[in-house]
């Protein structure tokens, strides 16, 4: 009898300590806003989608250089690959033409966009 006792308590610790189960094929990503996500976001603009969603990719991310006109502490936004423009751009773009929203984290961007990009960078891909 003790052993069983031992066993179902073991058995219990095992799956109360066990990782979340993800849908089969899709890990979390917490740097990808998808299509799915933005069409059930239903907000207007690209800007409100990422404000509804991921707010933490419109944040402050601190002073880039000791030179503060020269410091990007805000992302940069590209489309489809081009700059595109500071954050307030997003309000520009409807939500029914994104595809993806990604954020590139500083060291991320530099490395994919170059230089220029400290902030990071919001890229959008758009619907083809």
């Amino acid at each position: 009898m003790p052993a069983r006792l031992l066993f179902a308590a073991l058995s219990g610790i095992f799956f109360a300590c066990a990782p979340p189960r993800l849908i089969p094929g899709r890990a979390a990503d917490s740097q990808l806003i998808t299509q799915e996500e933005i069409e059930a976001s239903q907000s207007p603009t690209a800007f409100e989608v990422i404000q509804k969603l991921r707010a933490n990719f419109l944040s402050y991310r601190g002073e880039t250089s000791f030179n503060k006109n020269n410091s990007q502490p805000y992302p940069n936004v590209y489309v489809d690959g081009q700059q595109y423009g500071p954050l307030s751009s997003l309000r520009n773009i409807p939500a029914y033409q994104v595809a993806t929203i990604r954020l590139y984290r500083s060291w991320e961007a530099t490395t994919k966009f170059g230089s220029g990009n400290m902030g990071g960078v919001i890229a959008i891909t758009t619907r083809q």
